[in-house]
């Protein structure tokens, strides 16, 4: 793409980027050589490397024994503390792991014609999507990610028959594997909340319906003037996040404005609590605001599975907590397309929720 039809106006960068579904990636390859203004955020929302402290780094746990006291003992308690923590020896073999970051980078390899076959609203599934930033028509500053999204549903062929070649294989392996170690996850969640049974009736409310994203962050000429991914906490149950090498996730401290580096630990796995569980805890689990910023380095890929409840799924603080109910039962859509419906905004999604 030669210099003069390279998007620069707000407007340009809008059609081309969104409506015309070329996303970030078809705008860094279309050879900008800064940030274009669509993307720059106000100064008081840019992030502060001055506000990173070093201090209560996020845990790390080695889960190879799910029965251990101490192991039960520690998710629940960082559940509880920071809401977010990491996990080693979890069972998934780190091949799975490079297997999935490669069909990521190899997806967002592909030329933009091939890629925006894909774009939300134009896919050949309903079950995949390619994306661009979070909520483009409701943001001041786009972000500077793309991401491909998938719905798993477990045993059914069809649902991912025209998933793209380049990572379908893939993503399906990683699903299939992290299966396993999300239903071990709640189940350790739930004993911490009083909860024996995992039936399924809990699983549809708690894991009806994960959704795994590719995220593709290129890289940035300008990341001081924009965002990865804003502030925010995410809505599901849990999130298990896969990073790359590269880092640039981080977490708010305990401190006011304060924030935490997540420093990426080759084989594992990060996870963090959503709004549903802190919902369904009754606050005794914390969802808490993360968020990447933009590098000008090197193109950076991570892999998170939103662990959602079905669609349908009501849910609301369990009766276990012997606690009055500080939230009310929601439908879990109805939550979700809230969520959708504006920026990213910290913690105020959960707002929706309170009595």
């Amino acid at each position: 793409m030669s210099s003069s039809t390279i998007p620069n106006s707000f407007d340009d960068v809008t059609d081309f980027v969104v409506n015309r579904g070329n996303g970030v990636t078809g705008l860094v390859d279309s050879g900008i050589q800064k940030v274009p203004e669509r993307y720059i955020l106000p100064p008081q929302q840019r992030f502060d490397l001055t506000k990173v402290v070093s201090q209560d780094p996020i845990l790390i746990i080695d889960v190879s024994n799910w029965d251990d006291p101490e192991v039960i003992k520690s998710i629940c308690e960082a559940s509880g503390k920071w809401g977010f923590f990491q996990i080693i020896n979890h069972g998934i073999p780190l091949q799975v792991l490079e297997n999935i970051t490669d069909a990521a980078h190899s997806f967002f390899g592909l030329p933009n014609e091939q890629r925006s076959k894909y774009y939300k609203g134009a896919s050949p599934s309903e079950t995949v999507f390619l994306a661009t930033s979070f909520s483009p028509q409701a943001e001041v500053a786009l972000e500077w990610r793309d991401y491909l999204s998938f719905q798993y549903i477990p045993g059914n062929d069809q649902a991912s028959a025209l998933w793209p070649p380049v990572c379908k294989d893939e993503v399906l392996e990683y699903m299939k594997k992290a299966e396993i170690v999300i239903k071990n996850l709640l189940q350790v969640l739930l004993q911490g909340l009083n909860v024996k049974d995992f039936d399924r009736d809990t699983q549809h409310t708690l894991m009806g319906s994960p959704r795994i994203y590719l995220n593709y962050y290129p890289k940035c000429p300008n990341p001081e003037l924009t965002a990865g991914v804003g502030p925010h906490s995410d809505i599901s149950t849990i999130t298990v996040l896969l990073q790359d090498d590269i880092g640039g996730l981080y977490v708010r401290g305990i401190e006011d404005d304060t924030w935490i580096h997540v420093p990426p630990i080759k084989g594992a796995l990060v996870i963090n609590i959503g709004d549903v569980l802190q919902i369904i805890s009754n606050d005794k689990y914390k969802s808490i605001e993360h968020r990447v910023v933009a590098n000008k380095i090197k193109n950076r890929v991570s892999v998170p599975i939103f662990v959602n409840p079905a669609p349908d799924a009501v849910f609301g603080p369990l009766p276990e907590s012997g606690e009055i109910p500080i939230y009310k039962q929601l439908v879990f859509s109805d939550y979700f397309n809230f969520y959708f419906s504006k920026p990213h905004d910290g913690k105020k999604t959960i707002d929706y929720a309170r009595i």
